[in-house]
């Protein structure tokens, strides 16, 4: 077995168990501690003690890898391999009790995502992929919608206290005016595993941070789907724009959204 093979049955396993670990907190919602970091952008202690969980389990087994997460400071490492990780994606669902969020861990080397994972804790679904090792969902293959037209499904659209209404409003009138439909859960790094799992035809938010998109957009690439590329480093510092979809419809909805996200 080769160290990416090694290191995506980790991830797979240490997913699952941080999700197990949030069912505890999600089980028990009278018991959370509740922030506020902005405008609907809600964190928890569940958030900050599965990443903990996560970040110890990776340092224990590779020491010498750098870990980047949503609720910690990062931790510089010296193996060229780097840990993205969001410990619960969607907390806004987490914490008023909805099924809809997941843990998220991508490992990126050299500047390229290797191994992504998407568990969903509630549905015991995990979506998983391995640069050039295809991608799947409880190890089962997985590809990208065959769909050519914005009729024949939903697109994901993302939107947070990171975008602008006045760009996300007229890509929903766009999709809906060429005679599709839009979906929102609250958790992008659901609504991409989904278009890795030809739920939805692709997905496109004008910004989005790395540990909700990097481990979910490789998956989407290894189920035979297309990603505008970012700059894996600037979107690890920064985060940026993300557009995906199906080969038969990615051209219109990297169009819609490049049109909205202009205004």
């Amino acid at each position: 077995m080769s160290d990416e093979q090694q290191r995506l049955a980790f991830t797979i396993d240490l997913a699952q168990r941080a999700g197990e670990l949030g069912m505890r907190f999600f089980r028990e919602l009278d018991k959370l501690t509740i922030e506020s970091k902005g405008h609907q952008d809600l964190v928890s202690n569940g958030d900050r003690e599965v990443e903990l969980f996560v970040r110890a389990a990776i340092a224990e087994r590779y020491p010498q890898d750098g870990i980047v997460g949503e609720e910690h400071a990062p931790v510089s490492g010296s193996s060229g391999y780097r840990w993205i990780i969001d410990p619960i994606d969607g907390t806004a669902n987490f914490v008023r009790g909805i099924p809809a969020w997941a843990v998220v861990i991508a490992c990126v080397h050299d500047g390229s995502t290797v191994v992504g994972v998407v568990h969903e804790p509630c549905s015991g679904e995990t979506f998983s992929a391995r640069l050039g090792g295809g991608a799947f969902v409880n190890g089962r293959p997985i590809r990208v919608t065959s769909a050519t037209s914005l009729t024949q499904g939903s697109v994901g659209v993302g939107c947070s206290n990171r975008s602008v209404a006045g760009h996300v409003l007229p890509l929903i009138e766009m999709l809906l005016g060429a005679g599709g439909l839009f979906f929102r859960n609250a958790s992008g790094a659901l609504m991409l595993a989904y278009v890795g799992a030809g739920r939805l035809l692709g997905y496109a938010e004008e910004h989005m941070n790395a540990w909700d998109c990097l481990a979910a957009m490789l998956i989407i690439e290894e189920a035979g789907g297309i990603v505008e590329q970012p700059d894996t480093q600037r979107m690890i510092e920064h985060g940026m724009r993300v557009l995906a979809g199906g080969p038969g419809v990615y051209d219109a909805i990297r169009d819609m959204a490049l049109d909205a996200f202009s205004r």
